[in-house]
């Protein structure tokens, strides 16, 4: 167990999967949870913190504490994503946004999708340093990468225990996705409604597919990728029917990938340099026609090659010179 939990991976992949979550959390806080400086104009009377935030305690979010975390958090995060000072600037980055997180949720509503972030921003400072590119490997940030994506698979699977534990069978045969439709259904959605039977079979399949999330451990490595690419595309379907993003699982299920195959600034890099023109010269290119023109064991005049009075081709029958 143990060799599976610190399975060593290139620090490319660390790098890439510590990049892309910092990133993820600069986006969050200002394309997905802006709503939550929202907070500071409700009642303190109907804040009622998490567990977490009755243990620690935490103060009841004012305009003043809320704005210092938002622009604090923004600032790290871009500067953990750099790679610079892991630890520090990772421990930060995990505090501020549990803080942010406890703050979202503490007003009637709790969101999964964020278990999986949550547990990466946790685990990222403990894999040390790593370069982008580095193909060397390390088992500190395979552990961090296996933590997280036990995470994600555990967000699916403890999902339909809560299905079932809460609403039984009848979730199965109930009328679970026709009200979610109804509510925020997209026009496609709309069309796979009026199906006979499909939403029931739908439900069956989520809890099925929920259930059966951790056999991806299971699998070989290029099935592994198979099955976590039906993983995104189970996603898709419900971005494009029920308009449910779950981004910040999104984001976390990347510590599947090989993201040490990912390198934009390279390939930008190499792009640019394919459509940089060739710098022109004044040499003429040189004549096809002179490579049988040449008799045997002369050289010919290569092209780009600087022509002189004396270092013509010779003439058939003539020796080189003047």
């Amino acid at each position: 167990m143990s060799r599976w939990l610190t399975e060593a991976v290139p620090r490319g992949r660390v790098a890439a999967f510590r990049t892309l979550i910092y990133l993820f959390v600069a986006a969050d806080l200002v394309i997905f949870t802006p709503w939550v400086r929202t907070r500071v104009s409700v009642p303190g009377d109907l804040y009622r913190p998490l567990l977490i935030g009755r243990l620690l305690p935490l103060p009841t979010p004012t305009e003043t504490l809320v704005t210092v975390i938002f622009w604090a958090l923004l600032l790290l995060a871009l500067l953990a994503a750099t790679g610079r000072a892991p630890r520090l600037l990772g421990w930060a980055v995990c505090a501020l946004y549990l803080e942010w997180m406890i703050i979202a949720m503490s007003y009637g509503k709790v969101d999964h999708d964020r278990f999986g972030l949550l547990v990466a921003l946790a685990v990222l400072p403990t894999a040390g340093r790593a370069r982008h590119g580095d193909t060397t490997r390390t088992e500190a940030g395979g552990w961090a990468l296996r933590v997280t994506q036990v995470a994600v698979i555990c967000t699916y699977f403890l999902a339909a225990f809560a299905k079932l534990r809460f609403g039984g069978l009848d979730w199965l045969t109930g009328s679970v996705l026709a009200r979610a439709i109804i509510r925020r259904g997209t026009d496609l959605a709309d069309l796979i409604a009026q199906v006979p039977h499909l939403l029931i079979v739908a439900q069956f399949g989520i809890v099925a597919f929920e259930l059966l999330s951790p056999v991806v451990f299971l699998l070989p490595a290029r099935w592994r990728l198979a099955m976590v690419g039906f993983f995104y595309s189970f996603h898709a379907v419900t971005i494009a029917t029920i308009t449910i993003s779950f981004a910040p699982h999104l984001a976390a299920m990347t510590s599947f990938l090989p993201l040490e195959r990912v390198r934009p600034l390279v390939w930008a890099r190499r792009l640019v340099g394919r459509e940089t023109p060739a710098p022109a010269t004044d040499v003429p290119p040189a004549d096809p026609m002179d490579a049988d023109t040449v008799p045997p064991g002369q050289a010919p005049v290569g092209a780009g090659a600087e022509r002189t009075l004396d270092d013509q081709a010779p003439v058939v029958g003539r020796p080189v010179g003047p």
